[in-house]
């Protein structure tokens, strides 16, 4: 008998998997999310004891049913898995808090035991995108999540969220279509799905056209999946006609997971076995991160409705994790890596100030929130010092991802150094349109008709939780910078 330890791999993704159909016959609101929380705290709590394993004792290898890899199913933990891991788990959590309030105004009693099961199916689809060792597996899970996020977004009372689900299930799926016939190519070529035995057996492959075609089908799908600009189409509408926990859980973790698996072929399978792969990879990323930056910033600028604003602001961030990872440097990776913790941290908490607005009865418009700090003080005062993590002012968990992104494209000399411009005009911009709100709420003339209320205690609490992390990652990066530093080092020399 292998003692528990041992199977914290498989049951990161195994307990929200099995505790969705119990779910579904908890028909009672409380009973269901009472165990929809447990499930996911679970993880969480897994999710912390892995990282701590790897930090201290390096990648941790799971093979399931004892058949080694690659013949059989191989789980597979490293720094980089291990920190999002965190950020999966962690969101589900805290947006689980925030849900048990927001959901009984969005989502019919009825239905909210199937909402939870959906929820549970996320999570389980997101940590086995992370945890699995080959690709197919990957893609099963992948698919597990993005139809259980349809059902999340689509499952409140807002009938626009139903042509925002479409145009995400459209989408999603040309994204999931293009990642499979990628990894049919590279199978066609390998014999394996298995990723460390792909990269090993694409050293021996003559004909590298198919493998060539391959990285264009997977690099294009996981930038639709990772909402890369200009792909990035569906995600406004997706973020704003979503109930509002769910806006939360998936803007601070949905993308990066993506994301994750992109970094992963590229840097892991496709680095050391395509001619000239590394100066494609820039060549191609690097121009979309630096205009996302920069264009999506200046649109959330203009946008009223608060949370296609932070929407946008989303695509903006993607930006900077991608310029990070163009930069194809220990520096570079370590910042785009970290900046997905910590925007997941700013945005999740910047999307729960939201949850709060909506629960005190604002609305959510940069114009609709005129003069409600008077009457939601605490809430509006969350909202500022997570904008400020956001923008990335020293002291907040923002600024230490983006000083290592500054730090790296000065690792690059002259040239690298005309990379800093679209850093410092896209924080410049997000001063603005974070300042379109805080003008909005603490000096307009507040809207007579608008009797506002702070959120339940239980909200507030949730909320500051989450913006004190945002301070306390801030000032003791230790964590996210060692799991990122170490995921980067990894990424770019896998076989030392």
């Amino acid at each position: 008998m292998m003692p528990i330890i041992a199977q914290l791999p498989i049951l990161q993704v195994v307990v929200p998997l099995m505790a969705a159909p119990l779910v579904i016959l908890l028909r009672g609101r409380n009973l269901a999310w009472f165990a929809t929380m447990a499930a996911s705290l679970f993880a969480f709590a897994i999710s912390m004891n892995l990282a701590n394993r790897v930090r201290e004792a390096g990648p941790v290898s799971y093979e399931v049913g004892s058949w080694p890899a690659p013949y059989g199913i191989e789980l597979y933990v490293d720094a980089f898995s291990a920190l999002l891991l965190i950020v999966v788990s962690g969101a589900s959590s805290f947006a689980l808090l925030i849900a048990r309030n927001s959901l009984k105004h969005e989502v019919p009693e009825d239905r909210q035991h199937l909402f939870y099961t959906a929820w549970l199916l996320a999570l389980s689809g997101l940590t086995g995108i992370l945890v699995a060792g080959d690709a197919f597996n990957i893609f099963v899970f992948m698919e597990i999540s993005s139809l259980a996020t349809y059902i999340l977004i689509a499952g409140g009372k807002q009938r626009q969220a139903l042509t925002a689900v479409f145009k995400y299930l459209i989408l999603g799926t040309i994204g999931a279509t293009f990642y499979l016939i990628g990894v049919g190519l590279i199978y066609m070529m390998t014999g394996t799905l298995n990723l460390a035995d792909m990269a090993a057996r694409l050293h021996n492959v003559a004909d590298l056209k198919p493998i060539l075609v391959a990285g264009g089908f997977i690099t294009v799908g996981l930038a639709i999946k990772a909402a890369i600009f200009p792909l990035h189409t569906w995600l406004p509408n997706a973020y704003t006609y979503a109930p509002h926990a769910v806006t939360a859980f998936i803007a601070a973790c949905s993308t990066k997971v993506s994301l994750y698996v992109l970094l992963r072929f590229d840097f892991f399978v496709f680095q050391d076995n395509l001619p000239g792969h590394v100066a494609q990879f820039t060549a191609f990323l690097m121009p979309l991160a630096v205009i996302a930056i920069v264009l999506a910033s200046l649109i959330a600028l203009v946008e009223n409705d608060l949370k296609r604003l932070l929407a946008f602001s989303s695509v903006a961030q993607i930006g900077y994790i991608l310029l990070g990872a163009s930069l194809v440097s220990v520096t570079g990776l370590t910042a785009g890596i970290s900046h997905m913790f910590n925007h997941a941290l700013a945005k999740g908490a910047l999307f729960f100030a939201v949850a709060c607005l909506a629960a005190g009865g604002a609305r959510l418009s940069v114009t609709g929130l005129s003069g409600a700090a008077r009457q939601m003080p605490l809430t509006m005062a969350a909202f500022v010092a997570a904008g400020l993590s956001l923008i990335g002012i020293p002291g907040t968990a923002g600024f230490v991802s983006k000083w290592y992104l500054v730090r790296a494209c000065l690792e690059l000399g002259p040239w690298g150094a005309l990379l800093i411009a679209p850093v410092l005009v896209g924080s410049l911009i997000a001063v603005l349109y974070v300042w379109r709100v805080i003008e909005s709420a603490y000096f307009a003339s507040a809207n007579q008709s608008d009797k506002l209320t702070e959120a339940p205690r239980w909200m507030l609490a949730v909320l500051w939780s989450v913006v004190g992390l945002n301070v306390y990652f801030g000032l003791q990066p230790t964590l996210p910078l060692e799991l990122a530093a170490s995921a980067a080092d990894t990424l770019l020399f896998p076989y030392d």
